[in-house]
This record gives structure tokens, sequence and C-alpha cells, in this order.
């Protein structure tokens, strides 16, 4: 089965046991692929859904309906960048060239990180190499990117506006010719 990307849909859930019912009500509503369904930091579950916008929507509609109180936030991206799949996979690589700012968003959800990440590369010519889902870091979720300053720090405004709507943002950060060894992990 080949599924085109063309819409992202997310819900984050307070409960596990919730989460496998809704999860299954996903899946079933609609023909999308199952990217990610995992438990995430402080209890709870994720799941990320895709294919074409009709089957994504369903689906998420699906999720919603079924997910009681457990729903903590819910996210359809119609018309997802190709970009966001990579940076949440860890699979983008940085050279040299790649380093001229650093741009950081951090969000209380994972959901919103996700739409943070996606208005950004929309807004500017920046690189997104890392969007990093709550493990490890209370449930919490951040991304990274880089390229020109001014670049980076457009691309931080339409991502930390976008978060901002939802109430959830922490913290963004654009850090002008960042010390190489702040890419010592990912290069």
């Amino acid at each position: 089965m080949s599924f085109k990307m063309e819409a992202l849909g997310m819900l984050e859930l307070s409960s596990i046991a919730v989460a496998y019912q809704v999860q299954d009500a996903m899946l079933k509503a609609s023909d999308v692929e199952l990217l990610v369904a995992r438990t995430i930091c402080s209890g709870k579950y994720m799941i990320m859904v895709g294919g074409a916008v009709a089957a994504v929507q369903a689906s998420v509609d699906a999720g919603k309906g079924c997910s009681r109180e457990a729903l903590i936030d819910d996210l359809m991206i119609p018309d997802v960048d190709e970009r966001i799949f990579p940076a949440i996979s860890g699979a983008v690589s940085l050279t040299e060239d790649d380093k001229n700012a650093l741009g950081i968003l951090e969000a209380f959800s994972v959901t919103a990180i996700v739409e943070g990440a996606d208005a950004a590369v929309k807004a500017a010519d920046v690189k997104l190499f890392r969007i990093h889902v709550a493990m490890a870091i209370g449930g919490k979720g951040y991304l990274m990117l880089t390229g020109e300053v001014s670049q980076v720090r457009a691309g931080v405004e339409a991502g930390a506006h976008e978060i901002g709507r939802r109430g959830l943002l922490v913290s963004k950060v654009v850090i002008p010719n960042p010390e190489s060894n702040l890419f010592a992990e990912v290069l």
C-alpha cells in the first residue's frame, strides 16, 4: 500500500488504555498510514497518521469522537510540508555550511511543536533538522532549525506564533553564529 502524505493528523492523549481504543477507531475510519503510535513522557500517548487530506480528517475525527476525557490536544495539517517527517525520524544530516544560525522552539505539547515546525519551514528558507517529541523531556516537544540568521528568525517567529495560538509556547531562541559544539550530536 502506498500513501501520499498530503496531510498529517495527530492526537495526544492522557490515557494509554483509551489511546489504544482511539487508535483502533482512527485506523478503521479511513485509509491512512499509521506513522507513530507510542507512549510518551508523563504517561501520555501519541498517535500520528498520514495520507490524503479527507482520509486523515476522517481518521482524526473518529479518534476525537471516542477519546472521551483523555484528549489533550489534536492536530490536522492539510498540505503538510514534507520536511516534517525526516526531522521527526532524525534522518536530516547537517554540514559545516548549515551552521550560520540555530533556531530552537519549545512547546508544552507534541502536537503544538509539530504544528510550529510546519509553520516555520513554510515561512522561511531554513533547514529543519530535528523535531524531538516528548521522550525524556516531560511530555514537551522541541525543534531545531538552521540557516541564515534572518531566515532562522523568520522561521522561529512563524513557528512561535502557531504554538502561541494554542497557549503552549515554552520558549523560542535564535543563536547567530553558534559554537560548533552545539551541533556535535547531530553532525
